[in-house]
């Protein structure tokens, strides 16, 4: 295949997704039900992030106590449940993950 048809196509594939959503930003409304379901989409994907980063290690489910991600991202979520304080919540996780790093 020539090397700038394909850099063109994936330059169309990248920029489309992009594009299309602002300019029928104002024209097209959405059905009310699939507004509420979208407004659950970055926390679903933060979750998944999070979830793999602190529970996979070299490529295998790793749920022990040596596993020190998850023992911070479990103190961080336990501090934001209680506390609803989102820098006091990243201080506990980092705290926890500097302490277990020192410890072990």
């Amino acid at each position: 295949m020539n090397e700038w048809l394909l850099i063109g196509l994936m330059a169309l594939v990248t920029y489309l997704p992009r594009a299309l959503p602002l300019a029928l930003a104002g024209r097209v409304r959405l059905p009310a039900a699939l507004e509420r379901g979208l407004d659950f989409v970055p926390i679903a994907v933060l979750t998944a992030i999070i979830a793999q980063t602190a529970l996979i290690r070299n490529g295998s489910l790793d749920i022990s106590l040596e596993n020190h991600h998850a023992i911070a991202a479990a103190v961080a979520f336990a501090v934001a449940l209680f506390t609803r304080r989102l820098f006091l919540t990243i201080v506990a996780g980092l705290a926890c993950f500097a302490l277990l790093g020192v410890l072990s």
